[in-house]
């Protein structure tokens, strides 16, 4: 009788906190709806480029043939078995602006097509020599999709000229890797990703000093000596940004003693993570306006931490799902997340060599992102923990 007693005591205990109780019971079943929202037919499309430079040839008979075009027709015709494509094809007519594509991680692949390749194609199929230009594939070889493209687009643009030309392999291959893509370790692929994670962790502290304040009535205490509630939070959160950098510089001084060596600017990597920090200090307020307790704090900012890591791609990569296109840029679902934007551009300084001018979408979506968070969290924490009674 005493365990029976035990067990309603605990039940109703449970009931007393129901925000943990509700969060503990939906935390999988939302994340399962998330990825079957990434994976709606149960397939990813990878997206290809293709620059089609091939000047096509006649016939003997007089007709007018391009092997350019019927390779793009054969990318577009892979399908999974439920007849979803596994190959999103666009038509490119400048390289530069392709390549921009490939660093913004919009597309996995480009394949560019050379001008003598129906040519090439006419003369192996006749038996006589051939000199081809090859089909090159470009591509930032740390992009996990890269891989996946590259071996699809190549496997069917080499069948096709083997059917063609009943020969095997008569055009070569080429591959250009974006920046230093190519050289990078697996260990160098995954620093990016270990920078934003380290102003993630933020998170916890922000959320818990904060509310341990407010559950050892020093944010009280400061009120009654009229210390307004922008020098309390502003206090807090310069003190928490500056922690965050010096996690940022941290990580970056240890990585870079072990071997990681930055292909862009440093100074880029340390304003990309002081950004970063202001948004999840705005988290961090967010989480302890919901917060009554520091175990509870430390508990309610494993979900958002848990949102952040599978859907931002700073550990887990994740396929872009488009909403909306304004100015010719597509806007993704989790571009939401401030998260998403900071990996983005560390990616492009430390391994594409990017500069201040090829991070500035990314640097704006950071700085919007980083004020509406912040603002949300100190209006949310003002009204839960610091209105008068």
């Amino acid at each position: 009788m005493k365990l029976l007693a035990i067990f309603y005591k605990t039940l109703r205990e449970q009931k007393r906190d129901l925000l943990l109780l509700i969060l503990s019971l939906i935390f999988a079943p939302v994340f399962v709806l998330l990825y079957r929202a990434w994976f709606p037919s149960g397939s990813t499309t990878y997206g290809v480029l293709i620059l089609n430079q091939d000047a096509g040839a006649q016939t003997a008979d007089g007709a007018t043939v391009s092997a350019g075009e019927q390779i793009s027709e054969a990318l577009k015709a892979l399908t999974y078995a439920n007849g979803s494509p596994m190959l999103s094809v666009r038509q490119v007519t400048d390289r530069g602006a392709a390549e921009l594509l490939l660093r913004d991680r919009e597309a996995a692949l480009l394949v560019v097509i050379p001008p003598d390749l129906t040519a090439s194609i006419e003369a192996a199929r006749l038996g006589q020599a051939v000199e081809a230009s090859p089909v090159t594939l470009v591509g930032d070889l740390t992009n996990p999709y890269y891989a996946v493209a590259a071996v699809l687009a190549s496997s069917a643009v080499d069948q096709y000229i083997q059917a063609a030309t009943s020969q095997e392999r008569p055009i070569p291959f080429a591959e250009e890797p974006l920046g230093a893509s190519a050289a990078r370790t697996e260990f160098e692929i995954y620093v990016p990703g270990l920078l934003v994670f380290a102003t993630m962790m933020m998170m916890f502290t922000v959320a818990m000093t904060v509310v341990r304040e407010a559950e050892s009535g020093t944010l009280r205490r400061l009120q009654m000596a009229c210390v307004s509630s922008f020098d309390l939070l502003g206090g807090i959160s310069a003190a928490m940004v500056l922690i965050g950098v010096a996690a940022v510089l941290l990580t970056i001084a240890t990585a870079w003693a072990i071997g990681f060596r930055s292909q862009g600017p440093m100074w880029l990597v340390v304003v990309v993570g002081a950004m970063t920090s202001v948004s999840i200090v705005g988290v961090g307020l967010i989480i302890a306006s919901l917060s009554r307790t520091v175990t509870q704090a430390f508990l309610i900012a494993n979900f958002p931490l848990a949102l952040f890591m599978f859907f931002s791609s700073a550990v887990f990569p994740v396929p872009r799902v488009t909403l909306f296109t304004v100015g010719g840029r597509a806007i993704g679902l989790y571009d939401v997340l401030p998260p998403t934007h900071a990996v983005a551009a560390l990616n492009k300084v430390l391994t594409l060599g990017a500069g201040l001018g090829g991070v500035i979408y990314e640097l704006a979506a950071l700085a919007i992102l980083s004020a509406v968070y912040f603002a949300a969290g100190v209006w949310l924490f003002s009204r839960t923990h610091l209105r008068a009674d």
